[in-house]
């Protein structure tokens, strides 16, 4: 059975930058795309980026196009966000996804009903 524990939310200050983490366990990584989303209060969980199997391939909302990357290690079986340039918008609880489709070509995603998902880590931006 897979797990994912996302790492690194907090509060910081507009402006400001912040690096989750996300380290899979007990299953194999390296052959599917891995995504983050978030969800704000009130609001339906959204997607944020994804990244293939391979780490060569990403894809951003326009939200965060230019502010947050994306990568994995797949050696370390981690995959990352690293985001910049944060604003209260951004605010929300941030949720790393495995997507169960191995070795998929193309622009990647995550199957969200299907897919394995960590518990969270909360990211708060201040004015």
């Amino acid at each position: 059975q897979v797990q994912l524990a996302e790492s690194g939310g907090g509060l910081v200050q507009a402006g400001g930058s912040l690096r989750l983490s996300c380290a899979a366990s007990g299953g194999i990584f390296n052959q599917y795309a891995m995504g983050w989303f978030r969800q704000a209060p009130a609001k339906e969980r959204e997607f944020v980026a994804t990244i293939s199997w391979s780490g060569r391939t990403t894809n951003y909302a326009d939200s965060v196009k230019g502010r947050f990357t994306i990568s994995r290690d797949n050696a370390k079986k981690t995959v990352y966000l690293q985001m910049n340039s944060l604003q209260p918008e951004d605010t929300a609880v941030y949720y790393c996804a495995q997507d169960r489709r191995e070795y998929r070509a193309g622009t990647p995603t995550v199957l969200k009903s299907e897919a394995y998902w960590g518990q969270g880590t909360q990211v708060t931006v201040s004015s």
